[in-house]
């Protein structure tokens, strides 16, 4: 989504924002643009395309400011279609104010025929120039200042928003956020403002998270926090535990492959501190207060969207195994809009990587109003989503740069796998040597993850058999299903082919008259209570000519006789297994996007976090 970076101090602003910008290009994004204050003068330039494109315009121009305050943006298209006017900032009518504006407002339309009876013209299709032209109106109406004005339109304003905006003649950030991620870095009377801690942590650690409905003003002589009411608030200073090494590439070509391949040490440190086999144990403090709603619970809802819906009906097949407690799975995006039957006491768990999915946010926020309780598992600390559940856990994964989830969906399966253990040793559903059994079993899972991105060179010389191919097929029985989903996705995320992921069984009702000799058919085929069943699926597609890759379990020697290409995973408990065979989905889509020349980390039409509904 929309990526902002705003900085007040002594430094150049021009160097901090576009650096901070190039750390943002991972969200995805179509324009971008800087505003500066130049001898008290706003001075702006944006461009279509990306941040290179945006330096070129600056040098071509000879763009610079003498005064240590800007405002920058990568623009992800909501209103108006990517152009070089509708890029952010926007200017109101007279240029006296500049704004940068991540989110959708909503009532736009009304305040703009308002506006519009009142004198003003728009250059632009958006509801952000709509917003800077408002608070420019109310100023000059109400004869306010800027930070009065800044005020009082918010408060007229309905929608979503993370905003900065500047004033001719003030060395002033003003910035304020509803339903969309802000936070605040603060370093010796220098002051960061950006939509995630990625443009921040090279120049400091200490921030500040906003919440919904609040204001920072940042000026020389220091910065206030205040509410739509003019209180002052509290500000939390926290701080952020990030290197710079991990938003870097770190020798790879592309952070998704880095991700990839960072997943036994993601997975290890989501499970460090937590499992601990040659004592017994398994800690999660992070559900302690409301262990007992869980052990008692008589259905528990999982929520999420994309691949941490994948994640989700991974967990209900752990949860409703292990722990012997019906689960149902649901898209965030659809869960409010169709009236949902919410109890008071029932049980949610919120899935989302950057904690600031809209839908997952709204979702929460009905659950809540009905009186359940809901437990978070993400990723980014801080998050908007582990200040909104009454619990939760962080995944440990490091930050995911790369558009398409990885790292967070291994993460996301072996945090959940944990609960669902844990729960089910306490309730009695499994017993003491089923429990140790599982967390051996889990605590090997990096070093076999391991030996799986061995085969990577094996797989690079296969996807360049298919880079060509228009359609794909994956499937998958039992817990493996949801992998089946979540490889068709990672291939349509990133290589732009049509793939549809289904369970095994289910290709028979229609999807077997797509077979010939043109489709290539992933089966994940390892040696689980479905092996025989999926050794079947796969004779029906042979029969039809199809094309398959199968992922086995080492040393299988039926398969393997059966199949066009194997790649073999290494054996582990059945519950375990979408932590091994998720992996060589993510390599070929990986590969097959890199042969066919697509923009793997950033791909079109696509944004890390979905922070608008």
């Amino acid at each position: 989504m929309c990526g902002i970076v705003a900085y007040k101090g002594k430094r150049n602003p021009v160097d901090v924002i576009l650096k901070g910008l190039k750390r943002l290009e991972y969200r995805g994004y179509d324009s971008a643009g800087i505003a500066v204050l130049n001898q008290g003068k706003l001075k702006l330039c944006k461009k279509q395309g990306k941040v290179a494109d945006l330096v070129n315009e600056i040098n071509q121009q000879g763009f610079r400011t003498e005064e240590g305050i800007g405002i920058g943006h990568t623009r992800w298209a909501t209103h108006g279609e990517p152009n070089d006017i509708n890029a952010h900032p926007h200017y109101s009518q007279d240029e006296s104010l500049a704004i940068i504006h991540n989110g959708i407002i909503e009532n736009y339309g009304t305040i703009k025929q308002e506006l519009i009876s009142n004198g003003f013209e728009f250059k632009s299709e958006t509801d952000t120039e709509v917003l800077v032209n408002f608070i420019q109106f109310i100023r000059d109406k109400e004869k306010l200042s800027t930070e009065e004005a800044f005020r009082v339109a918010l408060n007229h304003v309905v929608g979503a928003y993370a905003i900065v905006m500047m004033a001719e003649g003030e060395k002033t950030l003003y910035a304020a956020r509803k339903g969309s991620p802000m936070v605040v870095g603060i370093k010796d009377n220098e002051y960061f403002v950006a939509s995630d801690a990625t443009p921040i942590v090279e120049f400091t650690n200490e921030v500040i998270y906003l919440k919904d409905l609040e204001i920072a003003v940042l000026r020389d002589d220091g910065y206030e926090i205040k509410d739509l009411q003019n209180i002052a608030k509290n500000a939390q200073v926290q701080t952020i535990d990030m290197d710079l090494e991990e938003i870097e590439k770190g020798g790879y070509d592309y952070f998704m492959q880095k991700e990839i391949f960072e997943q036994p040490e993601s997975i290890a440190n989501c499970m460090r501190g937590r499992v601990v086999p040659e004592q017994g144990k398994l800690v999660l403090g992070g559900i302690h207060e409301y262990s007992n709603a869980l052990i008692n619970a008589k259905k528990v809802t999982l929520l999420g969207c994309g691949t941490s819906w994948h994640a989700g009906l991974v967990a209900e097949y752990l949860f409703e195994d292990i722990c012997r407690i019906p689960v149902e799975v649901e898209y965030a995006s659809e869960f409010r809009y169709r009236n949902p039957i919410i109890n008071e006491g029932d049980i949610f768990i919120a899935i989302s990587q950057s904690g600031e999915t809209a839908d997952t946010l709204a979702a929460i926020e009905l659950a809540k109003s009905k009186g359940a309780i809901v437990f978070g598992v993400v990723n980014v600390v801080g998050s908007s989503i582990s200040r909104e559940t009454h619990e939760g856990a962080y995944l440990h994964a490091g930050p995911e740069m790369g558009v398409a989830s990885t790292k967070a969906f291994t993460a996301q399966v072996t945090l959940l796998s944990m609960i669902a253990i844990k729960i089910g040793f306490i309730k009695g559903t499994i017993t003491q040597s089923q429990f140790q059994n599982l967390i051996s079993q889990l605590v090997l899972i990096p070093d076999k993850v391991r030996e799986v991105l061995k085969s990577d060179d094996q797989i690079k010389i296969l996807s360049r058999k298919f880079k060509d191919a228009r359609n794909f097929l994956y499937l998958g029985r039992g817990n493996n299903f949801p992998v089946a989903l979540e490889g068709a996705l990672k291939l349509k995320e990133i290589s732009y082919i049509h793939a549809e992921g289904y369970p095994a069984a289910e290709m028979k009702h229609g999807p077997i008259a797509l077979i010939d000799e043109e489709m290539p058919v992933v089966f994940i085929a390892t040696k689980d209570d479905s092996y025989e069943k999926i050794v079947s699926n796969i004779q029906e597609v042979k029969s039809r000519k199809g094309k398959v890759i199968a992922i086995v379990t080492k040393g299988d020697n039926i398969v393997s006789k059966m199949v066009d290409h194997c790649i073999e995973v290494p054996e582990t408990h059945p519950s375990l297994l979408p932590l091994l065979t998720v992996i060589p989905m993510q390599m070929l889509s990986f590969h097959v996007a890199v042969m066919r020349g697509c923009n793997v980390d950033q791909p079109r039409n696509l944004a890390k976090s979905v922070t608008v509904e």
